[in-house]
Formats: structure tokens, sequence, C-alpha cells
């Protein structure tokens, strides 16, 4: 599942905690603040402000990547070379003006005729593939959660059964089913009752918006009219209602009540996809377009060249954190300026994403020129383990670096496990992967986000990963949280340094990374703990921040050392 939808339903809590009486003022923000998008047009200049991700924890006092400053100071003079970041996804707006520039193109392609040129068993693949695809073009917007596919397929078999009954050829089965069902069960119960809660909070809530823009004879109720109305009104009630409203907007990263009101639109539209499609043991989007067999995870050769999909929201703002076109004076810059591209591998839809589909998206990657990869995505069961597991040997074996979100559960995943995991299964790690966990703006208390998962072993570091300012499709730009930002952040990282300095190998990229990282003793709240705090370094094996200023320090001492 995209990691960062996963973070997205407690948005409903905002819409909840607004319907409350004035006095709820204090109430605590949602685990995700809702996206808030501008048209495409803002410079640079505009758009730094909210790119909070790039400032410097010294110069600027913001527990950023020091990106602005490291070109400014360390990379002035040094000369880059190419690198290709995969971005396995949803999909990425292949037309967006900040994307368009710096998109992998498969020099061995040519475009359109219908005609594999390279011979590597993907026909046009210009900008990258598409796993979810089938080859009339159609493709697959929502899918089954990994726990429903698990559920239709043993629930047959193993359903209403005892452990006695079950042969011992069996029981691992069984044990994965058991596991499948309870939380297919809780999820289908979670989302009933969000749904119902949700349909009861947005009519009220559009009724007290407009009431709001009539008192105060606006159109449009954006946070700046709040805060300015709050302060001159003498009414305690109405002061109240309105400070409640101005303080959980400013919290969520909402622009506006209209901008409030088609999040929770959106909401709902996503919820009821989860109930209807990703928790439906009858549906099977894979069977009627895909047609392949999603048992042989030998199978290599299906899907299409459509590389943005029917949603690429996600991919397209995770693409822009990486590499968005950093000298056009125009909208967000990435951290990592040109000659790095963007390859799209579309491999992940609105619901759980095949191991299949993810060990054939590294591969193609990697054997398409792709140094580094990022993966933000995950989910509760892996069934096909093993092939993801030599996959990710696959690309060490060819010296790429992965970069995978840590997930938005809340979880210590020294606890429960999501996957794709941090280690092999006989216990190793990988020496090519980072797991990022995600960091917020402040450096108090909520300087590790409410929503990250964390963990001393699995974890590696932590990346500003809330209110992270990107691209979205349609030549639009808006902000995201989630460790699907925070993974991106360190991708970009990773491809600045190995830009600069090209004979850094996957292993030496994430050992500056992990070395670099700026190691915090805040007390921290603790992830999913009801207030209990803890020291932000012992939430990661590292204990930091990534930090490019002092990566590319290091790389340099090493580059240096070694001429």
């Amino acid at each position: 599942m995209l990691s960062n939808r996963i973070a997205t339903w407690p948005r409903l809590a905002l819409a909840a905690s607004l319907l409350l009486p004035a006095a709820a003022g204090a109430q605590t923000a949602p685990d995700m603040p809702a996206p808030t998008t501008t048209p495409a047009g803002p410079t640079v200049a505009e758009a730094a402000k909210a790119q909070w991700h790039l400032r410097d924890p010294q110069l600027d006092k913001t527990p950023g990547t020091g990106t602005t400053r490291t070109y400014a100071e360390l990379l002035k003079g040094r000369v880059p070379t190419a690198v290709v970041v995969a971005v396995i996804d949803s999909g990425i707006d292949t037309a967006h003006v900040d994307l368009k520039p710096v998109l992998w193109r498969n020099p061995r392609e040519i475009p359109g005729n219908g005609i594999d040129d390279d011979h590597n068993g993907y026909i046009d693949d210009v900008h990258g593939w598409n796993f979810l695809g089938g080859k009339d073009g159609r493709n697959i917007s929502v899918e089954t959660l990994e726990s429903t596919r698990i559920v239709a397929k043993y629930g047959p078999r193993f359903a209403g059964k005892t452990s006695t009954q079950i042969k011992a050829a069996d029981r691992a089965d069984y044990a994965l089913y058991l596991k499948a069902k309870k939380a297919y069960d809780a999820k289908r119960k979670e989302l009933t009752t969000e749904l119902a809660q949700a349909d009861q909070m947005t009519g009220p809530l559009t009724q007290m918006t407009a009431a709001l823009k009539e008192k105060l004879g606006v159109e449009k109720l954006d946070t700046t009219t709040m805060r300015r109305a709050a302060a001159q009104i003498s009414d305690p009630e109405f002061k109240g209602l309105l400070t409640s409203l101005y303080q959980n907007m400013k919290q969520g990263g909402i622009g506006d009540t209209d901008a409030l009101i088609a999040e929770l639109t959106s909401e709902l539209k996503e919820q009821r996809e989860q109930l209807d499609y990703s928790l439906n043991t009858k549906f099977n989007a894979r069977a009627e377009i895909v047609k392949d067999n999603p048992d042989d995870v030998a199978q290599r050769n299906y899907g299409n060249n459509d590389v943005m999909g029917p949603d690429a929201l996600h991919g397209t703002h995770v693409a822009g954190i990486i590499a968005a076109v950093r000298d056009n004076n125009l909208g967000v810059q990435g951290i990592a300026a040109a000659p790095v591209k963007i390859m799209s591998v579309r491999t992940v839809p609105n619901g759980d994403e095949r191991d299949k589909d993810v060990a054939n998206a590294i591969r193609y990657a990697v054997d398409n020129g792709a140094q580094i990869i990022n993966m933000s995505f995950g989910k509760e069961f892996s069934p096909q383990r093993p092939a993801v597991e030599a996959a990710y040997k696959y690309a060490a074996s060819k010296n790429v670096l992965l970069v995978h979100a840590a997930g938005n559960e809340d979880d210590n995943l020294d606890v429960t496990q999501h996957y794709p995991a941090s280690f092999y299964l006989d216990g190793s790690t990988p020496p090519n992967l980072l797991t990022v966990g995600a960091s917020g703006p402040t450096d108090d208390e909520n300087l590790t986000a409410s929503f990250s998962n964390y963990s001393k072993r699995q974890v590696d570091v932590f990346a500003p990963g809330v209110g992270i300012y990107s691209t979205l499709p349609g030549n639009k730009y808006g902000s995201e949280s989630g460790t699907s930002m925070a993974s991106p952040v360190t991708a970009g990282v990773a491809a600045v340094l190995k830009s600069y300095f090209p004979n850094l190998t996957a292993a030496d990229l994430k050992r500056i990374i992990r070395q670099s990282a700026q190691v915090h003793h805040t007390q921290v709240l603790i992830p999913g703990e009801n207030g209990k705090k803890a020291d932000f370094s012992t939430l990661s094996a590292t204990g930091g921040i990534v930090d490019l200023y002092e990566a590319v320090r290091l790389a340099a001492q090493q580059d240096a050392s070694h001429k």
C-alpha cells in the first residue's frame, strides 16, 4: 500500500475536532496533514518558504537536510555526473513542468512504434514500465489488500476449522490464514465505523463553515482571515469556535475550509473504495486487466508502458522531492540537481502492492540503469517474500541502493513487522538498504512524526516527512506527509552524493548517510504510545536525521583520501 496513503485516514479526526464546542481548541492535530494544492506558477523563492526540508539545522535552526546550504558552500565548482533514480510507486505525471525535463529516457527505445527496440522484454518503455497494466492499455487503480487475498485464497480450505482438523503440512498456511483473517476483520470494522462517523460529520461541517463565511462576509475562509477575525471578535462562543477551527487547520496544513471539505470528500471516496474493493474477497481486477499469473514470481514480461496511470498523485509528489528542476525559477526545488534523472516504475495501486510486482520492478530498474531506487510503500503481509529478497540481493550485486519508507502505522518495527522487511529471512541485513522514518520541522517533542514507524534496529535514519511541499499532477504543487516523503528526501540525498562522487558504492552511500545523520537527544513523543516520551536518538539505529551538508563533507573527505 502507498505508505503515505496509510496515514491519510486520520484526517477525518480533524473534522471531528472542528465540530466540537469552542472549548475543544486544544484538540491535537491529526497524524496526517491534508494535502494543500497550489496551481503551477509559484517562483522558487515563494516555494522555498514552504520547503522547510531544504533548510539547514545550523544556519536556519530547522531540522532540515541543509540542501540549500550544501549547494551554496560545498558543491560550487564540482561537476555532477548522471544518476538515475527509479521511483517504484503509483505513477508519475510525465507532463509536469517541473518533472518533464528530469525524466529518464530509454535511449535504445523508439517511442510509439510498438516494437521492443532494445529487446529487454518491454515494448516502448521510454520512461519506465507499468506492472499494473494490461496489453490493451487498461490499468489497475484499486487493488485488494494482501490480507484480503490471503483470506480469499485459503478461506475455502480453512474457514470454520480448528487447529486439530488441520494436517501437519498445512499448519503454516493455516496460521497465515488466521493472522490475515484477524487483520481483515479488524480493518473492515475500523473502516465501517469511520465511514459512519464521517458521513455524520461532513454535513454539519459544511453548514458550519458556510455560516462562518456568511457571518464574516467572505466567499473564501482561509486561515489568514480566521486569525484576523478571531482577534477582532468579542463574542466568546464565536471567537472560540473560530480559534479552534484556525488552530486545527493550521496544524493540519489546510489552507482554507473549501480545501478541508474537498479533502474530506476525497477521504470518504477512498474509504468506500477500501470497503467495496480492497476488502472484497470477490474482487479481482488483476485477472481482468493484467491477465498474468500472480503466483508465478518468475514471470517478467507483463504490463504496459503507461508510467503515469490513473492516480499519479503519490508518485508525482515523491519524484518532485527527489529531483524537481532546481534552476527554472518555477515551483519547487528537488534535492538532487541535473543531471539526475527519474525513472518511473508503476507498481503500487490504491491497495496493497504484490510481492511479484515489487521484485520485478526492482529488477527492471536495475537492468535499465538505476543506481538508486526509492520505495515509498509497505504492507502487513508478504507471502512471496523470498522473491523480493532475491531482488534485493540482485540489486546489491549490481551496486544499487534501495531506500524504503518505514511506514505510517506508528509501530515499533522491532515488535510489529511490516514489509518489505529491513532484514532477510535468515536474520542478516541487506547491505544496500536504507529504511527511513519521518521527522517534523520543529526540534521539540514533535520532532518524531506522530504517524511514523520506528525501530532501534530496523530504521536506519529519520528524514523530513511532515508537510513536505512538492509536485502534484496537473502542474500543481502541494504538501503531503508520511514516511513516503521521508524516503525520497533520503533518496535525493543519496542521488546528490552519487552524482558528485560517482565512485561511491551502494554500501558507501548507506554508510555515509548513516554516519552523517544529525543526532538529536530531544525528548520526543513516542508514536502510538499515548503521550509517553523518549530520547529521539533511541528511535532509530543512528538516532539522527539525514544531513546532506555533513554527508557531502564526509564524501569529499573519502574522495580526497583515495586520490
